[in-house]
């Protein structure tokens, strides 16, 4: 089984990819040879299909033109290539795919959700600054004068405007770090489960997937599954599929988790960077050009 490359794309639609898959399923399970099945699908103007089936035509192999659409139909191109070399029955393993990455899909739609709100709050808090300084535009004071003639009122404007990329920065990292990893959970477990099923050892089974390059991770999960079902005897193939959709249950329950600690996190920047900033492009040249318009006792 070769090592597969990296994939070029960071992600893929893994809805779309789970619909093409489950079709894929029905044409192989009616009859339908691998590639025909894909023309099929192509017809039906899926644009990953058509991808596909435009790299075989140039005579790429079938399993590396899938994998190049690169996110969840790397995963596809492993599964795939596991089920063939094995033996096991490629439409019932794309339907376990199907439903894997329908199920993952969900739990990180879950996430992106929770995600919304308080993602949507922090950008909309980042221009508070610049409403403050245009406030003082539409009641009449010069603050372009202060901006530009009084050293004071440019040293603010411009530590005003740092804070602002510092709570940009800030807040787009806090950001990232709540998003879901890229991957599908419990995909390796899956693979594991598809080789087992189609009769391969414990230990053939943890070389095909190992050398798969599917983005699932969890390899000491995955053996202490294995363990446990030597230790009770029960087989390998279910207690593997019940922890990869323990893994998305769990990938869905912290994904909202972080979501709930997003909207205290992000109070951070905004106490330290964003309000500082309000006060320094929009109250500071404020109160200098009422200063500065304001005739100096005698």
């Amino acid at each position: 089984m070769r090592p597969r490359r990296m994939p070029r794309k960071a992600q893929t639609g893994a809805t779309d990819a789970a619909t093409a898959v489950q079709t894929l399923a029905v044409l192989l399970q009616a009859g339908a040879v691998p590639v025909v099945a894909w023309r099929h699908l192509a017809d039906t103007d899926d644009p990953q299909a058509r991808a596909v089936v435009d790299r075989v035509d140039r005579g790429v192999p079938l399993l590396d033109a899938i994998e190049a659409e690169g996110g969840a139909w790397v995963d596809l191109a492993a599964a795939w290539e596991i089920a063939t070399t094995v033996g096991a029955p490629l439409a019932e393993v794309l339907r376990t795919i199907a439903e894997t990455l329908r199920d993952a899909a969900a739990a990180a739609d879950d996430v992106r959700i929770a995600l919304a709100e308080p993602a949507g709050t922090a950008r909309l808090l980042l221009w508070m600054p610049f409403a403050g300084l245009l406030l003082g535009f539409a009641l009449g004071f010069d603050t372009i004068g202060v901006i530009f003639g009084n050293v004071l009122g440019a040293a603010c404007v411009v530590l005003g405007l740092l804070l602002v990329v510092a709570a940009r920065v800030w807040t787009a990292r806090l950001l990232r770090q709540a998003r879901p990893a890229p991957g599908t959970p419990g995909m390796r477990a899956e693979l594991v489960a598809i080789a087992l099923s189609g009769g391969a050892s414990i230990d053939r089974a943890l070389q095909l997937v190992s050398q798969s390059g599917t983005s699932g991770d969890g390899e000491e999960r995955v053996r202490a599954v294995l363990d446990l079902s030597r230790a009770a005897g029960v087989p390998a193939a279910e207690l593997l599929r019940a922890s990869a959709a323990q893994d998305r249950h769990a990938a869905r329950v912290q994904g909202r988790l972080r979501a709930a600690k997003l909207s205290t996190r992000l109070l951070f920047p905004l106490g330290v960077c964003t309000l500082p900033a309000f006060l320094l492009l929009g109250v500071a040249p404020l109160l200098l050009s009422v200063l500065a318009s304001t005739p100096m006792p005698l």
